[in-house]
């Protein structure tokens, strides 16, 4: 068995920062946790509060304290360090390897799609953000930890991509006509839907999108883990 992790994102047209944040961890008990926030607005200002809420969940989890506990607190330390005042949609991904089980917690509306012993489901609702209150609390779901599954979450830039154009993206049709190819990986799959979002934007997104696509396959491995990031950089320097 091996899991397949990858995460894409790109920002609003024209801003130089991003107000979606994401880091992985790994779990103490085993596996490896991705935490997603996704700021309101954009800009700086939301990319200090998405940022200061995931760097508090990943220090928590990198603890050993559960999903659900982390982002209960990461909601409380933000509504104590910004008065109520700001909020963020957060969302955590885990593979935990002592349940053998995938986690997903949920403090967004976004819905994320979920493809395992070949049905398509979709985790939706009326979901409040996190830091507007204490003690808001999570959604949290746990699925079997199965080959030929596949998971994507993405914040709500990617979700509402063309709509300025009356277009709109079917995330679940896209991605059932992605699986039906010969077994992509998720950069694969990331890449497909991430560039469809920008055509459907006119190449000009409209909000921060991020996606991650997480796939469990039965592929032999040799055991080795590996992490590629590629970060595109524009600077007067570059190239000097």
């Amino acid at each position: 068995m091996e899991i397949q992790i990858a995460a894409v994102k790109i920002n609003k047209y024209f801003s130089p920062e991003s107000g979606d944040f994401l880091e992985f961890v790994e779990r103490p008990s085993g596996g490896i946790s991705i935490v997603l926030a996704d700021g309101m607005h954009s800009g700086r200002e939301a990319k200090s509060v998405s940022s200061m809420v995931v760097r508090k969940t990943i220090s928590l989890l990198a603890e050993g304290v559960r999903d659900g506990a982390a982002a209960r607190a990461a909601s409380d330390h933000l509504y104590t360090e910004r008065n109520g005042t700001e909020s963020a949609y957060l969302t955590i991904l885990s593979v935990d390897l002592q349940t053998d089980t995938i986690v997903i917690t949920r403090n967004n509306p976004v819905p994320i799609f979920i493809s395992q012993r070949e049905r398509m489901e979709c985790l939706a609702g009326e979901i409040n953000p996190i830091g507007l209150s204490k003690n808001i609390r999570p959604a949290i779901s746990e699925i079997p930890l199965e080959i030929n599954t596949t998971i994507i979450m993405y914040t709500d830039g990617l979700a509402m991509a063309g709509s300025r154009y009356n277009q709109q993206i079917d995330l679940c049709t896209l991605l059932e006509s992605l699986l039906e190819d010969q077994a992509p990986t998720s950069q694969e799959i990331a890449d497909s839907i991430l560039a469809q979002a920008v055509r459907l934007d006119q190449g000009r997104p409209s909000d921060d999108m991020s996606l991650i696509v997480l796939r469990v396959l039965s592929d032999e491995t040799d055991f080795i883990r590996r992490t590629t990031i590629r970060l595109p950089v524009f600077s007067s320097t570059a190239g000097l």
